[in-house]
């Protein structure tokens, strides 16, 4: 059982997907960063100083807090704000996947017109029959 699992750890399409997560998760960070320093300000800006991180609403009576941190200790409430960050986020990261595989198959669709193009050298033994033809032909 033990060389079992070796066996299946080491075949590539599970080392390829240890890759895609550990990338995957790098980029994630990435991606936040972009949404929450970069994007979220600028909108925020467009929109009058709107600042999705501190969009909620309370589920109960006792939460009087401006800040979704501060209304977090005083009960429950709906951070529908940090949700808005989270779909642009998937956005973000659905639209670059979307445009790398799309330049991958670009790139494998070119090769494949290359490949085929280019015509098929004929097996030798074809390459030495018709040779023989050629030779027969002549000697006639």
């Amino acid at each position: 059982m033990l060389n079992e699992f070796k066996t299946f750890i080491m075949k590539g399409n599970v080392m390829d997907l240890a890759v895609g997560v550990i990338i995957g998760g790098a980029f994630s960070s990435i991606v936040s960063s972009l949404v929450d320093d970069v994007l979220m300000p600028v909108i925020g800006a467009i929109f009058g100083g709107l600042d999705f991180s501190n969009y909620f609403a309370p589920l109960s009576g006792s939460v009087t807090a401006s800040t979704l941190d501060a209304a977090k200790e005083q009960g429950a409430v709906l951070a529908y704000g940090n949700f808005i960050t989270a779909v642009i986020n998937f956005l973000i990261i659905g639209f670059i996947i979307f445009l790398i595989v799309k330049a991958a198959n670009n790139i494998m669709k070119a090769a494949q017109e290359e490949e085929s193009e280019a015509p098929a050298a004929p097996p030798a033994q074809e390459v030495l029959l018709t040779e023989i033809r050629d030779l027969l032909k002549k000697k006639k």
